[in-house]
Order: C-alpha cells, then sequence, then structure tokens
C-alpha cells in the first residue's frame, strides 16, 4: 500500500484527460502507467495496486478531484481497471464507478480475451488485452475522448430543442478462434434471438454473442433499435419496406438484402415507429 503516487503527464494541461489506472501486478502497473503517460491526450495518472486503493484514493481529499466534483464532472475522466484482483475485483469496482453521477468511462485490462463479455455486460467502452501495447492503449484513449465529447456536445434532439445528447457508439466484444473483435454497433443491421445468444448481422457477415436478444432490445431502444418478431431485431433506419407478405408482415432490409417476418403482436408498435421517423425526417 506504500506505492501510492500521484504520476504526472509531460503533456499535463487541464484540458486533456485525468485517469485511474488499476492493476494488482506491480509490473503490469507500472507498464500501464508508462502506456497512460506517453500519450498525448493525458495529463494526470492516479495509479492504485487495488480496487480498495483505488476506491480510497478517490474518496480522500484531493483538490483537483474535489475541484472536479464542485464543477460537475466525474470524478476522472476514465478508469482502466484490471478485471481479475485479489479482493474487490475490477468487475465488483466497476459497479460502483457506474453508480457515480456522471461516471467515467470504463476500460479493462485483462489477459484472458474470455472475460470481454462480461466487460460489455458492465457497460465497459473498451476492452483491452495485456501485455500492454502503446498503440492499443492510445486507440482506447480515442474511444474515452469520442465518448466526452459525444456527451458534452449539446445537439439537436428529437424535439428539436438543443440538449444533451448520449450518442457515444456502443462495442461489442466478439470472440472467434481465441480472438476478441470489436464490433461498432452502428455496424449492426439487424440481429436474431439464437437461445441466449444473439446473432449480429454486419456488412462483414455475422457474429455470435452471449446476449439475449431482449436485453438487446432493452439496451438499444434509443440507438434506434425496433423488435419485430420474438426472433428479431432491426435497425429501424434501414427498413425500407413494410409489406404483406404470405403469412403476414415483412419487412425489407435495404435493397431487397434481407425480409424478415413481422409478428402480429409486433405490427402495430412497428408502423408507429415507422411513421414517427417518416415524420421527422
Amino acid at each position: 500500500m506504500g506505492r501510492m503516487r500521484l504520476t504526472v503527464s509531460a503533456h499535463d494541461d487541464t484540458r486533456k484527460l485525468i485517469v485511474l489506472a488499476v492493476d494488482d501486478e506491480p509490473k503490469g502497473l507500472d507498464e500501464l502507467v508508462h502506456c497512460l503517460r506517453n500519450s498525448p491526450h493525458v495529463a494526470l495518472v492516479y495509479p492504485a495496486i487495488d480496487a480498495s486503493e483505488a476506491l480510497r484514493l478517490l474518496s480522500a481529499d484531493d483538490p483537483r478531484l474535489a475541484d472536479r466534483k464542485a464543477r460537475g464532472l466525474p470524478i476522472v475522466d476514465a478508469v482502466f481497471a484490471d478485471i481479475d484482483m485479489p479482493g474487490l475485483s475490477g468487475m465488483e469496482m466497476s459497479r460502483v464507478f457506474a453508480a457515480l453521477r456522471p461516471s467515467p468511462a470504463l476500460v479493462f485490462v485483462t489477459g484472458h480475451a474470455e472475460e470481454a463479455v462480461n466487460a460489455f455486460d458492465l457497460g465497459a467502452l473498451d476492452y483491452v488485452l495485456k501485455p500492454y501495447q502503446q498503440d492499443r492503449l492510445d486507440r482506447a484513449i480515442t474511444r474515452v475522448i469520442d465518448k466526452l465529447a459525444a456527451n458534452a456536445a449539446p445537439q439537436f434532439g428529437a424535439e428539436g430543442g438543443l440538449g444533451q445528447v448520449k450518442n457515444d457508439d456502443e462495442v461489442i466484444p466478439v470472440e472467434l478462434a481465441g480472438t476478441t473483435k470489436l464490433i461498432p454497433r452502428s455496424s449492426v443491421r439487424w440481429v436474431e434471438a439464437q437461445g441466449d445468444y444473439a446473432r449480429l448481422f454486419t456488412n462483414d457477415g455475422s457474429h455470435l454473442v452471449r446476449i439475449p436478444l431482449a436485453q438487446l432490445e432493452e439496451r438499444w431502444e434509443k440507438a434506434g433499435f425496433v423488435r419485430i418478431h420474438r426472433s428479431f431485431l432491426v435497425s429501424l433506419p434501414l427498413i425500407t419496406e413494410l409489406r404483406m407478405g404470405q403469412g403476414g408482415y415483412q419487412v425489407v432490409i435495404g435493397n431487397e438484402e434481407k425480409v424478415l417476418p413481422v409478428s402480429r403482436r409486433h405490427t402495430r408498435a412497428l408502423k408507429d415507429r415507422l411513421v414517427g421517423a417518416n415524420r421527422s425526417s
């Protein structure tokens, strides 16, 4: 517990990021801090050797963090945390951070690719595998910056007034042959339920993830996805036609790219969504 120190980047600037780095392996923590300090977008790095120390640090009387709280900012811009740690795990720690308002962006780091799905379930912005690589952490930092910019920039909302709109693109980790691939939600055209799993269809093919369709429906509703059938979730802007087919209504995706069935119970809600989308366009 005696290794606590505040690390100031050579790029120190009030417009840059303040981040928390948590790794229970001293060598791993040093490497993580080193990579974060090398980023021109990071001003300060708070290192912690475990989750308990991280939480104590953020509750301490630090003038920088107190000033951020007073200005309504997240206590830190981002938390880079190992998933597997003794005592309070990174997963458990992340739930504490997620409950903060506003909450910091969360990036998990680990040596185990199979934990990507758990990271996604906790709303992680990104997922970085060990050993740390500067270019990979730089991409994660870019995601944090993009998320902060999207959350802070005022935009015209659906009602035509200025408001703060959360429009960051969620990323879904997909495991394939020992490799974790990150799929942006914006690339998903439709989703098909397959038991407790869901298959994401993109322009590049399909990807199976261990997430129930109902969970994706709830999470992606505000991003423009609509349930059309007990087995299908579709990106509303990609529907080019709603037509009566053999056995009931169908939707056409793109230029006859795909035709999917619409169940009776979802027909009325789908029509209302389509009419509303046309009026606002």
